[in-house]
């Protein structure tokens, strides 16, 4: 996969990923380049056009092809030690959000991030790029069905709980300190009917302001965050 962006090639190589080729600019990230000479890497000096036609504006004149992001099983995720909290995504297609929500998962320490294999974005460059290299350290879960591994889940004592904005239940009123996983939807269209009766909760953020509604990456932020606050370790 090529992948592009100081941070995403920086945690590709801390991370230990496969990199088979780096792009760069003439006289920018030295350090990048010292470390793929360090390892026989190739490097490859594109002029700057060159680069904007091959990754696009927002390549911050570094690249790299690598390895590709490989997902695990619900199962494994499962057999994994420690106290479980997933991210559900429902529908959420926008690899700007996929990338964002992956780069929340990292930063409160949950336990992955579950994903269905239609009706999804996929892993690619922009979620890689967005979510600031992150990816590295975050558990992609893919699943054939989300109702499915709904029902997975609740055999191994997760809860499993949807957030939604037409709901009177409120984030604030679950117990948190159990293994939970955490539903979001589409933007547009929310969470999908069979998926949102298959949760153990339907619940809200608590706001006070005008236009009571985040996206879906800033809405995971407070809900992890709210959730990790709460819990007992």
């Amino acid at each position: 996969m090529l992948i592009y962006g100081t941070n995403p090639v920086k945690e590709a190589f801390n991370a230990n990923r496969k990199i088979y080729e780096l792009f760069h600019v003439k006289d920018t990230h030295k350090d990048i380049i010292a470390l793929a000479n360090k390892q026989n890497i190739k490097t490859s000096l594109l002029d700057k056009q060159a680069m904007n036609r091959k990754f696009g504006a927002m390549h911050q004149n570094i690249a790299a092809n690598v390895a590709d992001y490989e997902a695990i099983s619900l199962q494994t995720a499962l057999e994994k030690e420690g106290k479980k909290l997933f991210v559900m995504l429902d529908g959420v297609e926008d690899p700007h959000n996929l990338g964002a929500v992956i780069r929340n998962v990292d930063a409160f320490g949950a336990s992955g991030i579950i994903l269905p294999k239609n009706r999804s974005a996929s892993v690619n460059p922009t979620v890689v790029k967005v979510s600031s290299g992150a990816i590295e350290y975050v558990d992609i879960i893919q699943v054939t069905n989300l109702n499915q591994a709904i029902r997975t889940l609740k055999q191994h004592n997760v809860w499993v709980v949807g957030l939604d904005v037409d709901t009177e239940d409120s984030l604030d009123d679950i117990f948190v300190d159990t293994d939970i996983t955490l539903v979001f939807g589409n933007e547009g269209k929310g969470i999908s009917r069979l998926v949102k009766e298959n949760c153990d909760y339907l619940v809200k953020i608590p706001m006070q302001g005008t236009v009571n509604s985040l996206n879906i990456s800033a809405s995971a932020a407070v809900a992890l965050h709210d959730i990790k606050k709460r819990q007992r370790g």
